[in-house]
């Protein structure tokens, strides 16, 4: 067995590993040999499969808790789309800062997934508290984003501001923990920003896709009773 131990400087750990393989797969190996990357690199990718595994994990207790609150499995589907929203300020956020993507990058994917869902559980469930008052769907949806307005951005900005020295980086470990902060605060700023916006176009979608598909039913319903009862007559 020969080790070949390599230390890594100015570069991420996945970008070299990528290069590794590909040039590896350039030199004939016999039959008998094989060739085995480990150490950190082997961790890294161990350590994405399982981040992968918690972030669907994430979402499914997440979807569960909000349908057991909101007793509808519409409505956790509704503030659900404020997850894949805040990827693009995640994106963002990296790119711009210059940022791998790197473990400590997907744990702060996975913390997205518990924090994005605010803003849209304040906004949806007073939403159907005015139309529980009376309101129609249209005005309910109107006032429900102008009175939430507030609430929803001082929620995202108090996390927002209190992860940005983390994202700093300063300090002897502060690198290791900023990829993760610098994460949080894009995904939460641009799903924000969107969730005001793209939430209630959603709601207003989908509830009136399902008031079609309930008064298409009942129209059935009514017309297979109709029958069922000129039969009897006759």
């Amino acid at each position: 067995m020969v080790s070949v131990n390599i230390n890594i400087s100015g570069r991420d750990l996945q970008g070299v590993t990528r290069d590794v393989r590909k040039a590896l797969k350039e030199v004939p190996v016999p039959n008998d040999f094989r060739v085995d990357i480990g150490g950190t690199a082997e961790e890294q990718q161990k350590s994405f499969m399982y981040l992968g595994i918690a972030f669907m994990v994430a979402i499914l207790l997440t979807y569960m808790v909000m349908a057991a609150q909101f007793e509808s499995f519409l409505d956790p589907f509704i503030i659900m789309f404020t997850i894949p929203l805040s990827f693009i300020g995640v994106a963002l956020a990296l790119v711009l800062t210059g940022t791998d993507l790197s473990v400590m990058s997907l744990i702060g994917i996975v913390m997205l997934v518990g924090i994005v869902v605010n803003n849209g559980i304040v906004l949806v469930d007073y939403i159907n508290q005015l139309r529980a008052r009376g309101l129609d769907l249209y005005d309910a949806v109107k006032k429900g984003g102008q009175i939430r307005l507030r609430p929803v951005l001082m929620t995202a900005l108090t996390t927002i501001l209190a992860m940005f020295p983390l994202a700093l980086g300063i300090g002897e470990s502060g690198q290791s923990w900023a990829p993760m902060a610098r994460t949080v605060m894009g995904g939460l700023t641009v799903a924000t920003v969107l969730t005001l916006v793209v939430v209630p176009v959603i709601y207003v979608i989908l509830e009136n896709l399902t008031a079609r598909i309930q008064a298409r039913l009942a129209a059935r319903e009514e017309r297979k009773y109709g029958k069922s009862l000129a039969t009897d007559e006759a």
